[in-house]
């Protein structure tokens, strides 16, 4: 009997890509992998709460939690440089059993704040998954805290990944809560504020180079230093959101506000970021931009494509959902020009993009949609024979490259502006090599770190 030698651990346990991998021909919307065990990879570059949570000057952040469940968030408070805005209150299993959760946030929160030298202007207060097992009356606790410490603003945050899958995020509630303390005021008839972002717009992007045109203010949580300039941003006469997971927040505001809203969402798509700028001129009573004027920004990216193009060649490209909440938009005008693109690594398909999904299962059926989170992602091979071009840290992990472009979550990216800065960074990534195994470690990447 003949036997094969030399094979891989992924082929002595008969692992196949199956469930992982698949051709977007063959793939079902919203939701191309079957749901399951999760693996999570090493690539940590996406903010989690508690990065979010740090944008708000002069605040600080209390956990509520077990020590298993702590272990994370201190990390990265610690690893952000910011141990000294980070505290937290240690639930223990008798906690639980005595039924006492609401004394022991209560009571543990005023401990910290009586031994801190000065008061923050807020707390952001993390209740956990305990405290909805239990049926702590959440209400009572922060209502206590806010008679205990009249000066002191409590920020209702929630860390619960049980509801990860279900409703809102964790997250999407973070980045409703943050506004929370803004309160009624006039709005400022040249002032715009921008939402829900963890990152400040590019000066480029099309919408910061059209409100400087007309002498705007533009208010985002980014750059705000301290807490007046937080309180400012209730005066803005628009609020604006374009990213996904603050579109929540961002409406909740402005209904509760009285301020009209736009939700404008990154685009790769020509004829949708015509139309998103032309819905902002409208709320604003500004003159729709010339067709002259978009037929320019049109030409600057087909030249900035054909550039890239040019150098990359035939080099496949892989690119992911954490370089952009549009990765099927920005595999689909890739394609449009030329690209070799090899693969998207994803795990669901956002309602935004279904037209683009069903574009590409006709005109790239062959394209491949890989999971990141599959359990057999952890041991199916990474990389290949020949070099890859990634588009984000994802996709260049799993392709082992060292030719990416280190960027998260659309880092302020916007419009015409930013699909000629993607073709610009993909021949940055072109050109030179990164230590792709050293940088994706680095946990929120933008923020500052000790790392």
């Amino acid at each position: 009997m003949l036997k094969r030698v030399g094979q891989t651990e992924m082929e002595k346990n008969h692992v196949t890509p199956e469930g992982a991998m698949i051709r977007i021909k063959d793939a079902s919307y919203p939701a191309p992998f079957h749901p399951g065990l999760e693996f999570n990879s090493p690539v940590h570059g996406n903010w989690n709460i508690v990065h979010t949570g740090m944008l708000m000057p002069e605040t600080i952040q209390i956990y509520v939690c077990t020590d298993n469940c702590m272990r994370g968030v201190v990390l990265t408070a610690a690893e952000m440089n910011a141990a000294d805005r980070f505290s937290f209150v240690i639930v223990e299993e008798q906690h639980v059993l005595n039924g006492n959760l609401e004394d022991i946030t209560i009571e543990g929160v005023t401990d910290i704040l009586n031994k801190r030298s000065d008061h923050p202007k807020a707390v952001l207060l993390f209740t956990v998954c305990l405290h909805h097992f239990v049926g702590s009356n959440l209400n009572y606790i922060y209502e206590e805290l806010e008679h205990r410490f009249p000066d002191i603003c409590f920020i209702r945050c929630y860390m619960d990944p049980i509801m990860q899958k279900h409703g809102l995020t964790p997250d999407q509630k973070l980045r409703k809560a943050m506004y929370d303390p803004l309160s009624e005021c006039e709005p400022d008839a040249k002032t715009v504020s921008i939402f829900g972002s963890d990152f400040a717009l590019d000066e480029s992007s099309d919408i910061k180079r059209l409100l400087k045109r007309y002498h705007y203010t533009v208010r985002e949580l980014p750059t705000c230093e301290n807490w007046q300039d937080l309180l400012a941003m209730s005066r803005g006469r628009l609020f604006l959101d374009i990213y996904p997971a603050g579109k929540y927040g961002m409406e909740t505001q402005a209904r509760r506000l009285g301020r009209e809203h736009l939700y404008l969402p990154g685009s790769f798509d020509y004829d949708e970021i015509e139309q998103q700028m032309r819905q902002l001129t409208t709320a604003l009573g500004l003159p729709e931009l010339s067709r002259e004027t978009l037929d320019a920004e049109r030409s600057a990216c087909e030249a900035a494509l054909a550039k890239a193009k040019k150098l990359i060649g035939d080099m496949p490209v892989t690119l992911d959902y954490l370089y952009h909440p549009r990765p099927l938009g920005l595999a689909k005008i890739l394609l449009m020009h030329g690209f070799k693109v090899k693969a998207v690594y994803l795990d669901g398909i956002s309602p935004e993009e279904k037209e683009t999904f069903d574009w590409l299962r006709e005109h790239a059926p062959e394209l491949e949609l890989i999971a990141t989170i599959q359990v057999k992602m952890r041991v199916l091979p990474r990389g290949g024979e020949e070099e890859v071009l990634a588009i984000g840290q994802k996709a260049a992990y799993f392709c082992r490259s060292r030719h990416f472009v280190n960027l998260v979550q659309g880092e302020g990216l916007y419009g015409f502006d930013g699909i000629r800065r993607t073709a610009e960074l993909m021949m940055d990534a072109y050109r030179e090599e990164k230590d792709t195994e050293k940088l994706v470690i680095q946990k929120g990447w933008g923020c500052e770190c000790c790392l």
